[in-house]
């Protein structure tokens, strides 16, 4: 593999092999998430802490698996000897130079959670590339961008599951900022957004999926083409970055939690999503989280409020899971919350919703 020294950004793709058949929770692009960090943290733990702590200058996305799975009630299941698909993208210099090392020291197998898979080649998908690089791409009219995995952004604390320009560009444009070093006049050009970039024709669907560290999201998968006024094109520098911006979507992702797997992007138009079955579990957990914080919200003395909510969501989200096989150990270390708290929601949850039942 081509060395990695010069460049800032770079996609990698993982095929993975299990050795044995194995269950996976919807949850389990958090085993992913953390097991890559302890990579890092193997390597740098300067490094790692930086990723963790700082929540939002993250400079990677991750997928989840891609490749047949079946299901089973609510969880998946991974076929024995059946080829998988991991991807991995990078966009910092500094997490470019900690990926060079640690590919040509690979451990044997990626460590999931009851499911170890075993590396069997890593190969580009997204070519390394400097930010410069994506700066001089040659101008483009028009940008169609395929997203592959849930996604969605935050507004005024809720989700947002509408590719809108302005969000669109946004998301894209805070990476940049963050990491390119190039300088731009970011509130002059989401202005320029608002009145230039048009949508031309989309294919999207709304979908809500358990993800993230708790809870759920609601996001959108499909595609969608936009282009530009003939006025805007006349100002070369945004129309540049917009160009530039275009070809930082799939390295970067679009919108929140891309270190999740969601908001996994692609150019080009693509009719479906990286993995069914996935999407099909994530979105059984995903309703029966919202049925339960439901039934809780009932049982509260008082159930207005942020906070109840979020208290209720939180023992919805571990009672759900629980039922799905998940053991307590396991949510509290993905939840990053103590383990006697987590067993003490999910003793009172299950008793408010034994309750309402009865």
């Amino acid at each position: 593999m081509t060395t990695l020294t010069s460049s800032e950004l770079v996609g990698v793709v993982f095929e993975l092999l299990p050795q044995k058949s194995a269950t996976l929770f919807p949850h389990y692009t958090k085993t992913l998430h953390a097991w890559f960090l302890d990579q890092v943290r193997t390597f740098d733990p300067n490094l790692s802490a930086t990723l963790h702590d700082n929540q939002t200058k993250k400079s990677f996305t991750l997928s989840g698996l891609e490749g047949k799975m079946n299901t089973k009630g609510q969880n998946l299941q991974l076929l024995p000897h059946h080829p998988y698909r991991w991807y991995l993208t990078v966009f910092s210099r500094p997490l470019i130079q900690w990926l060079d090392r640690w590919l040509a020291q690979l451990p044997p197998t990626i460590q999931l959670r009851y499911a170890p898979l075993q590396i069997e080649s890593v190969s580009f998908f997204l070519p390394p590339t400097t930010y410069s690089q994506l700066y001089q791409t040659q101008l483009a009219k028009t940008l169609t961008l395929s997203f592959v995995s849930p996604t969605s952004f935050r507004r005024k604390g809720h989700h947002f599951p509408l590719p809108l320009p302005f969000n669109v560009f946004q998301s894209y444009l805070r990476r940049w900022i963050d990491f390119s070093g190039i300088p731009v006049d970011n509130a002059a050009f989401l202005n320029w957004v608002e009145e230039s970039v048009l949508i031309n024709r989309h294919h999207l669907e709304t979908v809500k999926v358990a993800a993230g560290k708790q809870g759920k999201v609601t996001g959108f998968l499909g595609a969608i083409e936009y282009s530009l006024t003939p006025e805007a094109r006349n100002i070369k520098a945004f129309h540049r970055l917009f160009t530039a911006l275009s070809q930082l979507a799939p390295y970067c992702g679009t919108g929140h939690k891309t270190t999740f797997g969601l908001g996994q992007t692609r150019l080009g138009w693509i009719n479906e999503p990286n993995s069914l079955e996935t999407l099909f579990v994530q979105r059984l957990l995903a309703q029966r989280i919202d049925e339960l914080t439901e039934i809780l919200m009932q049982s509260q003395k008082r159930t207005g409020g942020e906070r109840a909510i979020n208290v209720s969501q939180t023992q919805a989200t571990i009672l759900a899971r629980q039922e799905a096989g998940e053991s307590l150990s396991a949510i509290a270390q993905d939840l990053e919350m103590p383990y006697q708290t987590v067993k003490t929601y999910a003793k009172r949850a299950r008793m408010k919703t034994s309750k309402v039942k009865s």
